[in-house]
């Protein structure tokens, strides 16, 4: 039987969950925010924590800091009624963390609490600082970067993330919502994910019978944001043309759904990203210079993983450690493998390295405690890296760009959309591109 604590301010949901955790054997108490939380966990020790991601006086986040600091270890599972915050809870899920997303059936409230009881194998090396939740890395750029992080956040800033491909701009997004302490949802979207047709109705929401297929009212997402924050992923791949909309709603504060008439009044900080140079953005009409400025009021460079090597022994670790959690197993690094990965180039940057240690994890010998570490790390990237003392004066931008495209849709045998996910784009950015390149073929 376990002791078990259900945080969430939502009374029908605790009414229903409490009786699913009676009857399969468990003993619950409910807290309704942090402040009865806290009690609770003064008074009593807990095996499990179920805990409401956003929470009327704070967010969940701040429960986690409050155990660590009176170092109580119980097994901690985030609920969310967000599924646009699973990055940000995924990089939080170290040795007793992880979490769930509602509505939430008897099955996965079982399946929850069964794993406190498998006790699943854990490494006992210590876990990484994980800074706000879900940045790693000790080393200069991040700290610099933490600090940016810290006091944007104390601001209603709208912020520019710009970086390579995988350094995990949609983490450092999170990071600055969850250090900002409101309990208003973070909503993301793809901007390189919607056609033409569908950005306005995404963007600012539609009414009934705006458009065929408009059966029902949609909010769009400055409005589904509230008082928190809209994340507007590859930002660069809005249309050049559809910006004036977007460049209107960042200075009035106010959206009209499409086929409405009523001004809706939005609050929400904006946090947009993109993959492109400063070059690029200046030369390549990308973006309008009136919505750049509105929306990189403060801009922030995530650093390469080139530029902070030191930090990848200890992504490693979390990485394996969280996987060990998943699987129930309890792989170990070796010095001489922390020193392979730290010596890789990882021109996919984080989520390269992620997919790398994912592989290794699942080619490993399950009876042995040690990963087994490829011969070689394979990726397109550094084949079109490989090349480049082939590359000559007059080549293009163009010529380079096909050229990688090419090379990746070879290796993934013309899966296109595994190929967009390698090089870090949309499929329908992709898609453009290739026909952009008219008679490119693989």
């Amino acid at each position: 039987m376990l002791q078990v604590l259900l945080v969430d301010d939502d009374s029908e949901f605790t009414e229903v969950a409490c009786q699913i955790i009676e009857f399969i054997g468990h003993d619950v108490c409910v807290a309704s925010n942090l402040k009865e939380a806290k009690e609770w966990l003064n008074q009593q020790k807990f095996d499990h924590v179920l805990l409401d991601f956003m929470l009327p006086d704070g967010s969940g986040l701040h429960l986690i800091d409050f155990l660590q600091q009176n170092h109580l270890t119980p097994y901690i599972t985030l609920i969310t009624g967000h599924p646009s915050v699973k990055g940000m809870l995924a990089g939080l899920c170290g040795p007793k963390v992880s979490y769930i997303v509602k509505p939430l059936q008897r099955e996965d409230i079982e399946a929850t609490l069964n794993r406190k009881s498998k006790k699943p194998k854990i490494q006992n090396s210590n876990m990484p600082t994980l800074h706000f939740g879900c940045l790693v890395g000790e080393s200069k750029p991040m700290l610099e970067l933490y600090t940016m992080i810290e006091r944007v956040a104390k601001t209603s800033a709208n912020v520019m993330l710009m970086g390579e491909s995988g350094v995990g701009k949609e983490v450092v997004a999170n990071a600055i919502h969850a250090c900002t302490g409101t309990t208003d949802p973070i909503v993301a979207t793809n901007c390189g994910a919607l056609s033409k047709e569908l950005i306005s109705s995404e963007l600012f929401g539609h009414e009934k019978g705006a458009f065929t297929g408009a059966v029902a009212r949609k909010e769009g997402v400055f409005v589904r944001a509230g008082n928190g924050t809209l994340f507007l992923d590859e930002i660069t791949e809005m249309p050049i043309d559809m910006q004036p909309n977007l460049l209107r709603v960042l200075e009035n504060k106010r959206v009209i759904p499409v086929g409405g008439t009523q001004e809706i009044e939005v609050n929400c900080r904006v946090v947009s990203a993109t993959n492109r140079t400063m070059s690029e953005l200046a030369e390549g009409k990308v973006i309008r210079e009136d919505v750049y400025y509105r929306l990189a009021v403060f801009p922030i460079n995530i650093p390469p993983l080139s530029e902070r090597k030191e930090d990848i022994p200890l992504l490693a670790e979390v990485f394996l450690q969280q996987l060990n959690q998943e699987n129930n197993a309890s792989f170990k690094w070796q010095e001489e493998q922390l020193d392979i990965l730290k010596n890789n180039s990882w021109p996919g940057n984080i989520r390269e390295l992620r997919h790398a240690i994912h592989r290794a994890f699942i080619m490993s010998d399950p009876t042995s405690e040690h990963i087994q570490l490829p011969k070689t790390f394979i990726s397109p990237f550094a084949s079109a890296g490989n090349k480049s003392a082939a590359v000559s004066a007059g080549q293009t931008i163009e010529d380079l760009e096909k050229e990688l495209i090419r090379v990746t849709l070879d290796k993934v045998d013309g899966n296109k959309t595994q190929a967009a996910e390698m090089l870090g784009i949309s499929t329908k950015t992709l898609y453009n591109r290739l026909h952009a390149y008219g008679d490119f073929t693989v």
